[in-house]
């Protein structure tokens, strides 16, 4: 599954860069049908991509500028969003123009179909790859998981801590980690929080007298949620002229495994924005069967099963 990288993750590699050096290179590329990369730098009136590759220009008819072109499933808007980004393709042939130049017809359709069949096809629910956000909506982010196939990750599925929209964790154009939800009808659904660590984990980072940088995430009748880290939020008492998506700073009041409780007491909080940072992930490896957020003493069980449906049981 190597090969299958998101699109831009290739673009300046010395493989690709050796591969569209000169058209001997290019030539090689097309007969071993290798998957590689370039700069879509226009889209022109036919909706066909034109592509920067090193040595001359790469053309891409329309039809085979994306999975879906062809048959209408996939609107032209996903090939004019790709102009001045990169593109996968697979080279499939050389045409001489009137002026005597060469111009190398490329495929984007074949390299996600060879990324479809070569990895996407083989993915199961616990699977974790690696994906590169690509836009984001209300509902929840979207991911290229290879070659421009795009995944949708949901937003309860970003993180245990609840947010108002996926841009307070993602910004278009950062990679991270994923793991696989589900499959369905060939769409992956994926799922993130799983990889940021338990509530143990998270809470081993803060000890009780600390005061720490918080962001209120609801304000309710009985108290308001403060989130430590993107697993992680603990209960402040109310407090007047408070409201979601202050920045804050909280002390620590106690720290209750057992009821997977953080008890806080805000003692300021202001409004300003911050860049999203890069995710930390606790989990490292290439799959997970099972995911236990709630500490082993704790009466309420917060555990995700992949092997069974990838849904969390509470």
């Amino acid at each position: 599954m190597t090969e299958y990288y998101p699109e831009g993750w290739r673009i300046d590699t010395l493989e690709n860069h050796a591969a569209t050096a000169n058209f001997s290179s290019l030539n090689d590329a097309c007969r071993e049908g290798k998957i590689l990369e370039g700069r879509a730098l226009v889209c022109d009136s036919a909706h066909n991509l034109i592509v920067d590759l090193g040595c001359t220009k790469g053309f891409i008819p329309r039809e085979e500028c994306a999975v879906g072109i062809r048959d209408g499933t996939v609107r032209d808007i996903a090939i004019i969003s790709r102009v001045n980004r990169p593109v996968c393709f697979i080279v499939t042939g050389f045409e001489k123009q009137p002026d005597g130049s060469v111009t190398a017809i490329l495929s984007r359709r074949a390299a996600q179909e060879k990324c479809m069949e070569g990895k996407i096809s083989k993915l199961i629910p616990g699977d974790i790859i690696d994906a590169r956000i690509t836009h984001l909506e209300n509902f929840g982010a979207f991911a290229d998981i290879g070659c421009g196939v795009v995944a949708l990750l949901p937003i309860d599925s970003i993180s245990v801590s609840r947010i108002d929209h996926p841009r307070e964790r993602f910004a278009v154009g950062m990679d991270i980690r994923a793991v696989v939800k589900s499959v369905a009808d060939g769409r992956i659904t994926l799922s993130h929080k799983e990889l940021l660590g338990t509530w143990e984990e998270n809470v081993s980072m803060f000890s009780a007298g600390e005061t720490v940088a918080g962001i209120i995430r609801s304000v309710e009748p009985y108290g308001i949620f403060v989130e430590l880290t993107p697993n992680l939020a603990g209960l402040a008492e109310t407090k007047e002229n408070v409201y979601s998506g202050q920045q804050s700073s909280v002390y620590i009041k106690s720290i209750v495994p057992a009821r997977m409780k953080v008890k806080l007491v805000i003692v300021d909080t202001f409004d300003i924005s911050y860049r999203p940072m890069p995710p930390k992930y606790f989990y490292t490896g290439n799959r997970m069967e099972r995911f236990v957020y709630s500490p082993l003493d704790c009466e309420k069980k917060i555990i995700t099963d992949f092997t069974v449906t990838g849904v969390p049981v509470k």
